[in-house]
């Protein structure tokens, strides 16, 4: 008698929060094997503290997150957190790493989209993108700063059609990329959506990144809200304080967040 094992995904809970414990390797290998299926849909939450803490204040958002194809630990906190409870998870899924090295690893061999950002900053990802990996990046379009109109969704679902990308990037911000896929997901008819927030910033050169040692100590909140203190102050400052009390909370066992 001979029988099939199939692997249940392991992941966590943070404040009802599923949380994927994988490392950049085995995101990408999801990716892939999504495309290999020919599935359109899946979406990939790359989210910190700040997706976990927005989903605190939206029973809407939260179901966004846990219903995600993948949600990925961005944030230092989360790998600790996943350490915690055992998991082997050396280091976070920085959305800008994890985009470049899925370019990195695959090359020319999917086709790509990038949605979002800046006016002129996808169509300079798009060239930098080329020149570096050799990558096949067949469309970019910037949204304005609102919900598309009818006519604007029906411009990129013809442009997403002509396109037939594999990977479509969303340079958004959270919850906003988060809530983008979701209602996309299934109309615009793509293998894997992936949400990286300021990767197209950062991968252009646009806007620096902070140095490693202080990324992997979970030291980079520190670096961007010195950089943008105005956008990010409450991010960091009241959101910050508050996941702390939140997740001592949920290890205490007093609260349950599900």
């Amino acid at each position: 008698m001979s029988s099939c094992l199939t692997t249940v995904p392991a992941f966590f809970k943070v404040l009802g929060v599923r949380v994927d414990a994988v490392q950049i390797p085995e995101a990408i290998g999801r990716m892939t094997d999504w495309i290999a299926r020919g599935k359109t849909g899946n979406y990939v939450a790359v989210t910190g503290m700040h997706g976990v803490m927005e989903a605190q204040h939206s029973v809407r958002f939260k179901g966004i997150l846990n219903n995600a194809g993948m949600v990925v630990a961005d944030g230092m906190p989360l790998v600790w957190i996943g350490k915690a409870r055992r998991f082997p998870m050396r280091r976070r899924v920085y959305g800008p790493e994890l985009m470049e090295t899925f370019f990195s690893v695959t090359g020319g061999r999917y086709r790509h989209f990038l949605y979002g950002g800046a006016p002129g900053v996808a169509d300079e990802l798009a060239g930098v993108l080329r020149r570096r990996f050799g990558a096949r990046v067949e469309g970019t379009y910037t949204p304005p700063f609102r919900p598309l109109n009818s006519s604007e969704e029906q411009e990129l679902f013809r442009l997403v059609r002509a396109c037939r990308p594999d990977v479509l990037w969303v340079g958004l911000s959270t919850p906003k990329q988060e809530n983008w896929m979701a209602e996309y997901r299934k109309r615009i008819e793509v293998p894997v959506l992936v949400g990286v927030g300021a990767a197209f910033d950062f991968l252009t050169g646009r806007s620096s990144q902070a140095p490693v040692w202080m990324q992997e100590h979970g030291l980079e909140w520190f670096y961007r809200l010195a950089s943008e203190p105005r956008r990010l102050g409450r991010r960091y400052l009241v959101y910050g304080p508050r996941f702390v009390w939140n997740v001592a909370l949920e290890f205490a066992g007093i609260k349950r967040f599900d």
